[in-house]
């Protein structure tokens, strides 16, 4: 049964969400604050973890990126009332992985979470694979491991698999209605926003490889440019 970690402080909304993840067949342990969320977890304990982002004691945002320290690989989803872009923003640049905007319906949440799922499941089954992306950077698409020169950087899920689907294209445009839909499950313009977050992260692990840069066609795509092509 894959479990999940659950922190809303809204009574109501806790046991809702609660009660219908149970139904669906997870394993959901819920917790009132952010503090209390922090105290339950632990590393490869959860499957995947829902923050609501305005909490008493520690918000969302502090949960993720203390999480963050402890497991980059578990799958972030905030539950937000917030509309602002700029707080959407920060979630993904904290961490998260997506986000569920209030008021929601619980298809959409349980449809958001089966969607980790099976990109966990589909990822658990590849061949272990350290890709040579160029001769000073290499890719471990099993650990989401991204090595440029001496240094590697532990990629969270959604980096990685932007990271694999730029360079399963290397040299060619990859649209961005493309990438939006195959990751985030839509074309969406806040998580097109969130995208260029993501991008702007690759270009900082790799800028010391000057074989390799990420071009941006502005409002188009990205290509995984190799030097030279």
């Amino acid at each position: 049964m894959r479990k999940i970690l659950l922190a809303e402080d809204d009574p109501n909304l806790n046991f809702v969400i609660n009660d219908h993840l149970t139904q669906g067949g997870f394993d959901v342990t819920s917790s009132a604050d952010g503090q209390e969320a922090m105290a339950l977890f632990a590393p490869r304990q959860y499957d995947i973890i829902i923050l609501d982002v305005m909490m008493p004691k520690l918000d969302g945002f502090n949960v993720a990126l203390n999480i963050r320290k402890l497991d980059e690989f578990v799958p972030i989803i905030f539950l937000t009332a917030r509309s602002q872009e700029e707080d959407r923003l920060k979630g993904f640049e904290v961490g998260g992985d997506d986000y569920v905007s209030k008021p929601f319906s619980m298809q959409e949440l349980i449809y958001r979470v089966n969607v980790f799922l099976r990109r966990s499941e589909s990822k658990s089954m590849l061949p272990d694979s350290d890709q040579l992306i160029s001769k000073d950077t290499s890719f471990d698409n099993s650990n989401l491991i991204l090595k440029v020169k001496d240094t590697s950087y532990h990629l969270t899920e959604m980096e990685g698999r932007l990271f694999q689907m730029l360079f399963d294209k290397k040299n060619n445009l990859v649209k961005r209605s493309s990438i939006l839909v195959e990751i985030w499950g839509e074309d969406d313009y806040f998580k097109g926003r969130s995208l260029d977050v993501f991008v702007s992260r690759l270009r900082k692990y790799l800028k010391e490889d000057d074989q390799l840069t990420i071009k941006n066609h502005h409002g188009v795509g990205f290509t995984l440019l190799e030097q030279g092509f």
